[in-house]
């Protein structure tokens, strides 16, 4: 039986998540059966058909009396304020997109129309857990709003909790080489951080990052030993881990890193000389690049990339099938 789910805000997430499930995902045992946005159908189908991203889509995409329609499967399009005006009886999971659930008030509306239970795209204080597949997956349990943290977040904690079971962590920076965002403006204009004010496509922009705090969250026993920092570039799409960490164990590195990403079921790893555009539509979490490890006299550097969009949908797929298969009386 297919897990029901809603999809709450049809932007950039929203819409990867439904393009995974239609193309990569089709056979994951996800049924969408509800998408909520304000925005009009006709412009919500016309994004969802061409990405400037990942490109047009390689299906039908058609709108019907209310419902947005994909290689023949009707979905019904809402235009609702606020969930809680939904019916969203017999849904599994309500996808929250809309980047807005911040509050309980807000991340509580999905309940309130019916659905079992909320995955949050994004951190949220107002989530029962935040849960980051390869970090921290045991802390799942019969949470019913959940917060999946930050694409970063997603890509830097599997490799934390990999190191740290292997090697042994006893400090570290991480510096997220990150994509342009909606947050940032095209031309220079008022911001709460002054330097992402500027037009993103035209300056790196030296900033902070949500994995900083998360990192705390999701691995307590790491906790003030890693610190995070960002710097925004311009490029639309596909961004770095680059991680220097000072390690009690390094005997026979290179090997074991392999063995250990290797039985990760979230990151992968590429000897080839790529660049981001070669890590477009890549569903890891994380991808080392082996060739950029450099081991120095105290420390050792690691370097991953990651597609903050299609890599973090996936791993929102993969939360809500985890949500949907924790019966109601717990694991």
């Amino acid at each position: 039986m297919s897990l029901r789910v809603a999809i709450n805000g049809f932007g950039r997430i929203g819409r990867t998540v439904l393009r995974a499930l239609a193309t990569a995902r089709k056979d994951a045992g996800v049924d969408v059966v509800a998408i909520n946005d304000i925005a009009p159908l006709d412009v919500c189908a016309y994004l969802f058909e061409f990405d400037s991203v990942f490109g047009p889509f390689p299906g039908r995409v058609e709108t019907g009396a209310g419902s947005l329609i994909v290689d023949g499967r009707t979905i019904p399009f809402h235009r609702a304020g606020s969930l809680a005006d939904l019916d969203l009886s017999g849904v599994g999971v309500v996808l929250e997109c809309t980047g807005h659930a911040g509050t309980r008030d807000v991340a509580e509306l999905g309940l309130a129309a019916g659905a079992a239970r909320v995955l949050i795209s994004g951190p949220s204080d107002a989530a029962d857990v935040t849960v980051v597949p390869g970090a921290n997956d045991a802390v799942l349990d019969t949470q019913r709003i959940v917060s999946a943290a930050s694409c970063t977040t997603n890509a830097l904690a599997p490799l934390l909790r990999l190191l740290e079971d292997a090697f042994g962590v006893e400090s570290g920076h991480m510096t997220t080489i990150h994509c342009y965002t909606g947050s940032q403006p095209t031309i220079d204009a008022p911001r709460g951080d002054a330097a992402r004010s500027r037009a993103a496509a035209l300056s790196m922009v030296p900033t902070g990052t949500s994995a900083g705090r998360l990192i705390d969250t999701v691995l307590p026993d790491l906790a003030g030993r890693v610190t995070a920092r960002a710097v925004r570039v311009p490029v639309p799409s596909v961004s770095a881990v680059d991680l220097t960490v000072r390690l009690r164990d390094r005997a026979d590195f290179d090997a074991r890193l392999r063995a250990a990403v290797d039985a990760s079921p979230v990151m992968g790893r590429t000897a080839r000389p790529l660049v981001s555009t070669d890590l477009r539509g890549r569903p890891e979490s994380l991808v080392l690049a082996e060739s950029e490890t450099v081991h120095g006299r105290d420390f050792t550097r690691l370097f991953g990339w990651y597609d903050n969009e299609w890599g973090f949908s996936n791993r929102m797929i993969d939360m809500a099938l985890r949500m949907g298969a924790v019966p109601q009386g717990g694991l």
